[in-house]
């Protein structure tokens, strides 16, 4: 990878490359550009986990001609996928390294069972909805008894946005969660259920399942399993399958109103 990234950057194919530094002992997401060429001795390019993607539609919202090279995984290939789809980052100016956990034995996407929530110990739950269930388990609870285990979760909120913010896909500039005809304003918690299926609906068509939002939420709520759902409905629906491509158009409630032209993204 440094052998790569060095000769992007000599060459002059990207200005900046997205990846991680280790920065006393701990990696963290870093820009690695040429007139810094030492920095890229610290450069590891071990599969970590942060939303480069976002902070790569940051970077060309304030940049629009910069050419960015990126470590990417698997689900930040489909998030790149549906950030180019909404025209959030322009396909010809983005180049990727593979940094994928370890080969899939279903050759399609890389293996992130290590994602999958454990099955037993301290953190299983025992009263709302269990991380490791999947949509068709949930639904095999009766109407009641599922919005009774979903309440359970949503009440446990502290609205620390910590699931928006993390969120490769999210690039609104003006958030429906901070709309107060929808969420109350203010640090308290929002009224269940209100939060969490404004962002389900805002989910769908755009989740990439790559799970940061499970991992950084400090309530455990399963929202992986939560925008699974949504995304189901959408297959079901549009026979659409999110960050598969960029040649679909994207998931669009508004019709023909609006026209996009995404464009395909490579690794060269």
């Amino acid at each position: 990878m440094k052998t790569t990234v060095k000769r992007w950057l000599e060459e002059g194919a990207i200005d900046i490359f997205l990846g991680y530094k280790l920065t006393d002992g701990h990696p963290l997401p870093h820009g690695f550009v040429k007139d810094r060429p030492e920095e890229l001795e610290a450069l590891v390019d071990s599969p970590y986990r942060y939303p480069l993607e976002k902070f790569a539609a940051h970077l060309i919202a304030v940049h629009p001609d910069l050419k960015i090279g990126m470590a990417t995984r698997d689900c930040g290939r489909r998030a790149i996928n549906v950030l180019s789809v909404f025209n959030q980052l322009p396909a010809d100016q983005i180049k990727t390294i593979s940094v994928n956990c370890c080969p899939s034995p279903l050759k399609r996407h890389g293996d992130c069972s290590y994602l999958e929530p454990r099955k037993s110990g301290p953190y299983k739950i025992r009263v709302g909805i269990d991380n490791a269930m999947t949509p068709s388990q949930v639904e095999a609870f009766d109407s009641d008894e599922r919005l009774g285990r979903w309440m359970y979760e949503f009440q446990k909120c502290i609205k620390c946005y910590g699931c928006r913010n993390i969120c490769p896909v999210c690039f609104c500039t003006a958030c429906s969660l901070e709309h107060e005809a929808l969420v109350s304003a203010g640090p308290l918690p929002p009224e269940v259920p209100i939060f969490h299926l404004v962002r389900a609906v805002h989910m769908a068509g755009r989740c990439v399942d790559c799970g940061l939002c499970e991992e950084v939420c400090p309530m455990n709520i399963p929202l992986r399993l939560l925008y699974r759902k949504v995304n189901e409905i959408v297959a079901a629906l549009f026979d659409y399958e999110t960050g598969s491509s960029v040649e679909q158009s994207p998931l669009n409630i508004l019709g023909d109103k609006v026209r996009l032209e995404p464009k395909p993204i490579g690794d060269q």
